[in-house]
């Protein structure tokens, strides 16, 4: 099993805003580990793309609906929520230990508490209590049911658009049960509100080795969408319900999603339903695949 280092650590980032990048210990501990394990002569570290904005969203797009117990409920979009944005917390100027454990609360609250980050006083169930498997473009997924239902709306809005013809993932990951960060991050995929989807087609070039190594990051591009399998529309519209991509963070995660957003604002119960297109079958050789099971901050 992979996973995703972090090549930035919170000190890192830091670094990155002041322009004056350089190595952790732990990075550097990292990197002679790998000298160690490998003869051959490491390969450069990959130049970080530009990140210019993702597509606008389809023009037009209807609102869409899913099938809630029964019944079609109009799905509400929504952004992100700033404070819980990974890049927002390491930014001149913010107090990083503050933000980071603002956002630890705050996921402990909605989506259970994992031993050592956060308080059980703030929900005294695991994450894994609220977590549930889904359907999301043929594939099965294991997340938060919360966020499921945005998975849900994400696909619906899909199939309502060209962008459902543009790309045909096999393989997504979602809830772990380990945290994959290292030093006082924890990973959204501990929460079950992260999605890895191809991790073998969508690169993360900010990452450790070997994820570094990959023949798109060794390429010099115009633009990170270059780096990776997925359209920027499926970007534009995962992004309009709440997800954030990490491909515009400095780990450069094509592959993964979190969804930041209010999960009690995910379903606007009061807004009229009309029918979204239906999604396709279910796939019967994609369960819950997951990357070679990295995430976003520690693959």
């Amino acid at each position: 099993m992979r996973t995703k280092g972090a090549l930035f650590t919170a000190g890192t980032v830091a670094a990155i805003a002041l322009g004056t990048v350089g190595l952790s210990s732990r990075e550097a501990e990292a990197g002679d580990a790998a000298k160690t394990a490998s003869s051959a002569a490491p390969k450069p570290r990959p130049v970080l793309a530009p990140d210019p904005p993702a597509e606008e969203s389809p023009k037009a797009l209807p609102p869409v609906s899913i099938s809630v117990d029964g019944a079609l409920v109009r799905c509400r979009e929504q952004a992100a929520q700033p404070f819980l944005v990974r890049g927002n917390w390491f930014k001149k100027g913010t107090d990083s230990n503050k933000a980071l454990a603002e956002a630890i609360r705050y996921r402990t609250e909605k989506y259970g508490y994992f031993p050592g980050y956060g308080s059980p006083r703030d929900n005294t169930h695991p994450p894994r209590f609220y977590a549930e498997p889904v359907k999301f473009m043929g594939m099965t997924v294991t997340v938060n049911q919360k966020v499921g239902l945005a998975l849900r709306c994400v696909e619906a809005a899909l199939n309502a658009t060209p962008a459902k013809d543009e790309y045909h993932p096999h393989s997504i990951g979602g809830i772990r049960f380990a945290n994959t960060y290292r030093g006082s991050e924890i990973s959204n995929h501990v929460y079950g509100i992260a999605i890895d989807i191809e991790p073998d087609r969508n690169t993360c070039c900010g990452c450790v080795p070997p994820w570094t190594e990959h023949p798109l990051c060794q390429r010099r591009v115009s633009s990170i969408y270059e780096r990776m399998a997925m359209p920027k529309s499926w970007v534009a519209i995962f992004e309009r319900f709440g997800f954030y991509w990490l491909g515009h963070d400095v780990l450069q995660d094509t592959m993964h999603f979190e969804f930041l957003g209010d999960p009690e604002k995910i379903l606007d119960r009061q807004a009229p339903a009309s029918p979204s297109p239906e999604a396709p079958k279910p796939s019967t050789t994609s369960p819950d695949a997951g990357p070679p099971q990295g995430d976003a901050g520690s693959k």
